[in-house]
């Protein structure tokens, strides 16, 4: 029998909503409810120690988001990185630092420079890992190369954000069979859009199983990893900020006309898509894995039920309420995950 996979849960928590404190101590609850650890992301010291204050629980498991703009092999940022692990290596399980276009083209150095992190956050026990997360769009198989070097190494491993990985290979893959069209243009949906569909279908398809295949590579190597999870779709005009990505595994993409009998389409990966990411991370050989739900809000909203008097103060509930309706999504979409977790736990020990 295999041995078990231990792993943690977590979901975004921040105010991404306009409001007060009350909109984290909203989150604060929701998430302690179903016993879900939170990601926050912070550029200082005493912004993790204010995000701090509304954590669920006092053991509730803490992922550190970098700022976007670190890069492993700078001075500042390096020295920035072990200020918060000197700051609150009780506190959180790990950090998650955005890969760069410097682990291509400076590859020597940026192998030096997660060796040197790594003797140093060492010297921590307990102490937090540093995730490097798939970000930039590198071809997934320089990430795995680079994660194969360093394989000894305790306390840097990868993250692997589903939605990007799935999202750059789809749009490789539908440049490739049109002649470097971009996949996205369509998402408009003009009059051309129903001939391709099919297409579409493909490269959505393409996207999907080059994350399986990376999990599958790097989960081999037998490293604690650390995955971003979220559903897509190149079609998708969600987002207010312009992405694909960052949606709910129960997420629809609506047409304006109709295909296969419907007008909408189901997105990347749904339920069954994000049951078989997990069954392959579970399979894969790593004996720690974590997971945070990096859905984005949207513009729903939710009564707020018996979390009304946190908003007493409030004459226009209508932020709270999209809060709370975030919430829920996450929630909802938490407990897939735990049943997709429990299910692949199973079958693997079967297997």
């Amino acid at each position: 029998m295999s041995p078990p996979v231990v792993w943690k849960t977590f979901g975004l928590f921040e105010p991404r909503i306009d409001g007060d404190e009350s909109l984290m101590q909203l989150a604060s609850c929701r998430f302690a409810d179903v016993g879900m650890g939170a990601e926050v992301h912070a550029m200082t010291e005493d912004d993790l120690r204010w995000v701090l204050r509304f954590r669920p629980r006092q053991d509730s498991p803490v992922v550190l988001h970098l700022p976007r703009h670190f890069n492993l092999p700078d001075p500042q940022a390096h020295e920035q990185i072990l200020r918060f692990a000197d700051g609150f290596s009780s506190s959180i399980y790990g950090m998650v630092l955005h890969d760069s276009l410097d682990l291509l083209d400076h590859s020597d150095e940026y192998l030096q420079s997660a060796k040197r992190m790594d003797a140093e956050l060492r010297k921590h026990q307990p102490g937090p890992r540093l995730f490097v997360e798939y970000a930039v769009g590198l071809e997934p198989e320089k990430f795995k190369t680079f994660f194969s070097a360093i394989a000894d190494l305790e306390r840097v491993s990868a993250c692997i954000d589903i939605g990007h990985v799935s999202m750059r290979a789809a749009a490789v893959h539908f440049a490739a069979k049109h002649r470097g069209r971009d996949l996205r243009e369509l998402k408009s949906q003009g009059p051309e859009l129903p001939g391709l569909m099919s297409d579409v279908e493909e490269a959505v398809g393409a996207g999907r199983r080059a994350v399986i295949d990376l999990v599958s590579a790097v989960g081999a190597l037998n490293k604690p990893m650390h995955f971003h999870l979220h559903d897509g779709h190149p079609l998708s005009t969600f987002s207010r900020f312009g992405v694909a990505d960052h949606l709910s595994f129960f997420t629809d993409i609506p047409l304006n006309f109709t295909y296969k009998g419907r007008n909408a389409m189901g997105t990347a990966f749904g339920p069954k898509g994000l049951g078989e990411v997990i069954a392959t991370a579970l399979g894969a050989g790593a004996g720690e894995l974590s997971f945070t739900l990096e859905i984005h809000p949207t513009e729903e909203q939710l009564p707020l039920g018996d979390a009304a008097p946190l908003f007493n103060r409030w004459r226009d509930k209508t932020n709270a309420e999209k809060m709370n309706h975030w919430l829920a999504v996450l929630v909802k979409n938490h407990t897939l995950l735990q049943q997709c977790l429990e299910a692949a736990s199973r079958g693997r020990a079967r297997n």
